[in-house]
Order: structure tokens, then C-alpha cells, then sequence
């Protein structure tokens, strides 16, 4: 599905410093949750794979090899005219570090138990972090743009780009020695729906009347002689328009 763009509130300078807000909040909790999935050593998503295989390798830490290919994909980004947004670079620069401090003081998982209860709690926590930047409305990461820039450019369909480019990396970062496992099966099947809950239940939508562009709000019009009025014992959940759709 298209990165979305939503009707935010974003018409006063403290919705402009939530929305950045939601962005710092958002990209730190990924960072911490990719640190999560990887201490729990059960597999990873496939560019997770891709990064734990190149460390595998070269020796490097997570985060250093995380920004790295970060700007590695923004370079692809040239040739598909993707424009880089402010959330782009934010992206780019903070998850990675973000998950090497977490990775410092964190000890890998060895109990079974401990693995799954780690990776639930990175998965989770990746879904509301997911919510959160993505709500922000400051643009797709690296990644995410990739996939949106073969759409545009190249005419791919979402689905087919997605798959495409997954299914790459996830086999170079297998070759490579990188956690492929239950954890990638699970992340696959579970992320989708998971963000798709969190990104509306944390979206801060702009009302209609709001909207650039929207025609203006009707004034109500004057209650006709013995038609029925509106008093204060209504509740507003019973009245139509508080219902939404």
C-alpha cells in the first residue's frame, strides 16, 4: 500500500511541533525495537537480515551498518526522482545509533521463553514506533521510499516492489550469515496488520471544515415553527452527526 497521506492537524505552530514530536518519539522507540528483535535471536525482517549478515562480515556495529545502507538506498533514490523529505533523513540518522546504544546494554536472549517474550515486545513496540513517525506526516524512510519510487518511476505495482526488493535482501543477508528464523515468518505475517491499527488509532486526523480546500461548514439553519428542538439532556454519542462513519 502507498506511503499515506494523512489529513493531519497541522495549522498552528504546536500541531508542527507535535507532528515533530511524534517523528523523535517514533524514530527512537524503532531504534529500540529493532535492538529487541535482534538480542532475541529468532530471525529478523529482511533488512534486518540483510544488516545482521553484513555485521556478520565486516565486523561492524548494527547501527553503523544500518545508516550505512540507509544512505546506500537513498542513493537509488537518484534515478526514481524521490524527493527526500525531512522524516527521510531523520529516518536515516537516528534509528540506527538509537539501536547501538540499546545493543550495548541489552544481553542476548538464550531461553526460550526470554527469545519470544523479547521479540513480542520489539514487535510490538515496532508497530506503535511505526504508528507514530509514520503519522507524523514528515516522509517515507529510506526504504519505504524505495519501494514508492519504483511505483512512480518504474510503474511496478506496490505489492510486486515490496516483494521484489524483500526477497532480495532477505537472500543476500542469509548468504551473508545474517538471523533469518521464526522471527522473519512471524514479522511478516504480523506487522502489516499490527501497523495497520496503530497508524489510525495514533493519526490525529484535520477535521472537515478544517481541510485546505474544503468547502466552508453549512450554518444551521433556524428551527421550523413546531419542529422538533435539541436539548442539553441529549446525549452527544445519540445525536447523527457525532457518529462517524
Amino acid at each position: 500500500m502507498p506511503y499515506p497521506r494523512l489529513p493531519l492537524t497541522a495549522l498552528r505552530r504546536g500541531d508542527h511541533v507535535e507532528r515533530l514530536a511524534r517523528l523523535a518519539v517514533g524514530l527512537v522507540l524503532y531504534g529500540v525495537a529493532l535492538a529487541l528483535m535482534v538480542r532475541a535471536g529468532i530471525g529478523l525482517a529482511p533488512w534486518d537480515v540483510l544488516s545482521t549478515g553484513i555485521v556478520a562480515q565486516t565486523g561492524l556495529s548494527y547501527g553503523v551498518v544500518v545508516v550505512a545502507t540507509s544512505v546506500l538506498v537513498l542513493l537509488a533514490w537518484i534515478p526514481l526522482r524521490q524527493r527526500v523529505r525531512f522524516g527521510t533523513v531523520a529516518n536515516t540518522i537516528t534509528i540506527g545509533p538509537v539501536a547501538d546504544v540499546v545493543l550495548r546494554v541489552l544481553p542476548e536472549q538464550t531461553a526460550w521463553w526470554a527469545q519470544g517474550l523479547t521479540f513480542a515486545l520489539g514487535l510490538a513496540l515496532l508497530a506503535v514506533a511505526s504508528g507514530l513517525y509514520i503519522s507524523a506526516d514528515h516522509g517515507p524512510g529510506p526504504r519505504d521510499g524505495l519501494m514508492l519510487g519504483l511505483n512512480r518511476r518504474l510503474g511496478w505495482r506496490i505489492g510486486v516492489a515490496r516483494t521484489a526488493i524483500e526477497v532480495t535482501v532477505l537472500a543476500i543477508g542469509w548468504l551473508l550469515g545474517g538471523q533469518v528464523g521464526i522471527g522473519t515468518a512471524l514479522e511478516a505475517l504480523l506487522i502489516g496488520p499490527m501497523v495497520a491499527v496503530t497508524i489510525p488509532a495514533l493519526a490525529r486526523r484535520r477535521p472537515a471544515a478544517e481541510t485546505p480546500g474544503a468547502p466552508p461548514a453549512a450554518t444551521p439553519a433556524e428551527p421550523s415553527p413546531g419542529a422538533p428542538t435539541r436539548d442539553s439532556s441529549t446525549p452527544v454519542a445519540d445525536l447523527p452527526e457525532a457518529r462517524l462513519p
